[in-house]
């Protein structure tokens, strides 16, 4: 049979297969489901049971059978969607409607068809959610809608007590995003070093997802961020910046792919949720709180303070938060049962196999304990479950123990699906505190059981309590709460302190300060001791984060016994109030009014604020600054103008940035009608 002419129905095609949102000037199709062409042919007409079509898929660089990269079919009676196969959908006639289907495991990537003699198609061929076939099968078109096709979502920060929404644009399907996540892939060190084995390697979600936690980061190779957690931004862009993964990519991508300057877990993870979805793997990021950063395997973080309470800074750390992401698959390499959420982790901490990445590892693993299992489970495990013990290191270089209240992997938190609500996930990670389950798992993990390394009650109970109202450049009052259980007098020195703090765990500048020599309990008596925190001495301290440590000291003079509280608090930025004006219609310029009061007791200079959304802005940030200043308790308004590009529901991110306050979020979910 030849053929001279060929159609691809690329809009049709990428309708039917939900990749339309890249555009439908080209063939994107996802494996394991029929797409549609035409050929026109040269000379005769097409013979049920006599005519033939030689059918040739290849992809990769050195494409080969043996690597699966290369596939031989002819035409079928039907199409067999187990497989590569090809068949005549129309009546004989000189025009022949084929289906072609791809195997469920092909690799995925850039593919030529060739097809007889002298037609050839050439088309991007993504992972297949929908398809049952698929290992990154996911049935429930909610969660599909969600964790495949959202461009937009929410990303938790702040503190356990107090997490705070982060908007942020994944925008996987902005024009050129499916081209730069391939690109990543193939810049990559195994595609370097053996194209062949690492195209064939693509058929593999877990291969991929290790390749990704790989290459966001630049530690090893020419990946896309670059981490950096102190000192100035200098050649680069605050992680705080940011409000999507559109701009990191492209960036990388115009750069010749230098790697984008700079970023931080919740910017490595939105960036590795962006391309799993471009590629078709069901994601999404999560927040682990009070993350622990364990550099020795023993699945204990061991912490110094001194003698009036302050830490000494280690390696062994605990983050306020920590994100990563989870990527859904089946996990034939393991045993039955650890399907569905994989954890991997493309911020660079600790190496694995030589290389800075992490997983991914089913969230499944984590909760049993089951720490030989690929990849990288004990790090993980230890995030959410490591014991931690406090030492006080005296003058004399002497230590010792200290009682403390400190708890790690609190509120595991994601995006809830169809809502901007969170979603507490830390039952799929952990049995409940004290269960047989809990101790059953760290018996497994071969790890001492933290319930019996608990300290007898000493008698005495140290903690800190605060208000609600704790808003950037407010005057505000915490307090530490002694309370005597014993029968007896007690008398103790309470030292109690407060300094900045980045969401890593790196502590800053002093923010008030108090040491009470002779703090006097009664028997069942409780003495509640306040600390005023002001915005004159703190407001210079804090950094981007809004972060303060509070930390209160109790030595009791009777035994000697020394009690250690911790607490992190995040300042509440003032609200960004977004107001729509007029219909928001497909194609139609759309005004949205953007307000912020001005809370603090200084004037903000340099004031800007930027808008961004998936469809919305044209995958790019629209920024207007204020002509003047805003004295306090005054506000910043401006209107912004955009042209939403295609119907439903979006997100719109907003950022404040100036002077005195930096990278201020908002945003607001506008439904455009077509």
């Amino acid at each position: 049979m030849t053929n001279e002419l060929k159609h691809v129905y690329c809009e049709f095609n990428n309708t039917d297969h939900r990749t339309n949102l890249n555009g439908i000037d080209r063939l994107i199709v996802r494996r394991g489901q029929p797409f549609s062409i035409s050929l026109y042919l040269r000379s005769g007409s097409y013979q049920p049971g006599v005519s033939s079509l030689d059918c040739v898929a290849e992809t990769g660089p050195q494409p080969s059978e043996q690597y699966g990269t290369r596939a031989s079919f002819g035409l079928s009676a039907s199409i067999d969607t187990s497989r590569w196969s090809a068949a005549v959908a129309s009546p004989p006639g000189d025009m022949v409607a084929l289906l072609i289907c791809s195997a469920p495991d092909a690799p995925i990537g850039r593919y030529t068809l060739t097809l007889g003699h002298s037609a050839r198609i050439e088309f991007i061929l993504l992972f297949n959610p929908w398809c049952p076939g698929d290992a990154v099968y996911m049935d429930n078109e909610q969660n599909l809608a969600e964790y495949v096709l959202a461009q937009d979502g929410i990303i938790f920060r702040g503190a356990y007590k107090h997490p705070i929404p982060t908007p942020w644009n994944f925008g996987q399907f902005e024009s050129g995003i499916l081209d730069v996540c391939l690109k990543i892939l193939d810049m990559n060190p195994k595609y370097l070093r053996n194209p062949g084995k690492d195209c064939s390697g693509r058929r593999n979600p877990i291969y991929v997802s290790r390749v990704l936690s790989a290459m966001v980061n630049c530690n090893d190779d020419k990946g896309v961020l670059w981490g950096k957690w102190s000192g100035g931004y200098e050649g680069g862009v605050s992680p705080m910046l940011w409000r999507g993964s559109v701009e990191i990519l492209r960036n990388w991508d115009t750069q010749a792919c230098q790697p984008v300057r700079y970023g931080q877990c919740w910017v490595f993870a939105a960036v590795a949720c962006s391309i799993s979805r471009a590629l078709g793997i069901p994601c999404r990021v999560v927040t682990n709180y009070l993350s622990a950063h364990d550099t020795n395997s023993n699945l204990v973080i061991e912490r110094y303070v001194n003698e009036n309470g302050e830490p000494i800074q280690s390696k062994e750390m605990i983050w306020n938060y920590h994100c990563w992401v989870e990527n859904w698959m089946t996990r034939p390499d393991l045993k039955p049962d650890f399907h569905g959420w994989q954890a991997y982790d493309p911020t660079p901490q600790e190496k694995s196999e030589g290389v800075f990445c992490c997983g991914p590892i089913p969230v499944r693993a984590i909760k049993e304990g089951e720490l030989t299992f690929k990849y990288d489970a004990p790090f993980v495990f230890a995030e959410v479950n490591a014991d931690v013990i406090t030492f006080i290191k005296k003058k004399d270089g002497s230590t010792s123990k200290v009682s403390s209240n400190a708890l790690v992997g609190q509120k595991i938190s994601t995006k809830s699906v169809g809502s901007d609500a969170r979603e507490d996930i830390t039952h799929l990670y952990k049995y409940p505190e004290g269960s047989a389950e809990e101790r059953e798992a760290f018996k497994k993990a071969d790890h001492q059981n933290k319930l019996l390394q608990q300290q007898q009650d000493q008698g005495l109970h140290l903690n800190i309590k605060v208000t609600s109202d704790m808003r950037k450049g407010c005057d505000f009052d915490v307090f530490a709460v002694v309370t005597n259980n014993t029968q007896s007098e007690k008398k103790c020195r309470l030292l109690f302190g407060s300094c900045a703090l980045s969401y890593n765990g790196f502590m800053g500048g002093n923010c008030g300060f108090k040491d009470l020599l002779n703090v006097e309990l009664s028997p069942g008596g409780e003495r509640k001791v306040p600390l005023r925190l002001n915005y004159s001495k703190y407001g210079g301290q804090v950094t981007e984060d809004n972060l303060i440590r509070l930390a209160a000291l109790l030595l009791d003079y009777t035994t000697g016994d020394t009690t250690l509280a911790v607490r992190n608090i995040v300042l509440d930025n003032p609200e960004i109030k977004v107001r729509i004006l007029g219909e928001p219609k497909e194609n139609r310029k759309l005004a949205a009014e953007i307000t912020l009061h001005n809370p603090l007791p200084d004037t903000l200079e340099n004031c800007c604020f930027s808008i961004e959304g998936a469809n919305l802005t044209g995958g790019g940030i629209i920024t207007e600054r204020l002509g003047s200043p805003v004295g306090p308790g005054e506000d910043a308004k401006v209107k912004i103008y955009f042209t939403p590009t295609h119907s439903g529901l979006r997100k719109l991110v907003v950022d404040f940035d100036s002077n005195k306050l930096c990278h201020v979020k908002g945003y607001r979910n506008v439904i455009i009608g077509k």
